[in-house]
């Protein structure tokens, strides 16, 4: 899970609540480039793509859609 955006701590209108997985969009053995969105979060405000910050192929996802999550969380793992 990657750090929250900077803005969260010094507004904290975006990030209040619980953060969760609405969509998880790849599977195991899906090919991704640096830069696709892996999967969108949510909050109470926003919905936020998260992307691969690695070109690889999904090896397992960790988390599920509805699952709550936290900054520093493993979210899934990548092949390089």
């Amino acid at each position: 899970m990657p750090r929250f955006p900077e803005c969260w701590e010094s507004c904290g209108c975006c990030g209040q609540g619980e953060v969760s997985v609405l969509e998880i969009v790849v599977a195991p053995g899906d090919r991704v480039a640096c830069d696709d969105t892996v999967l969108v979060l949510e909050t109470g405000k926003v919905a936020l793509d998260i992307s691969s910050p690695w070109a690889g192929t999904v090896q397992e996802v960790r988390v599920a859609e509805g699952d709550s999550v936290s900054e520093g969380e493993l979210l899934m793992t990548l092949l390089l």
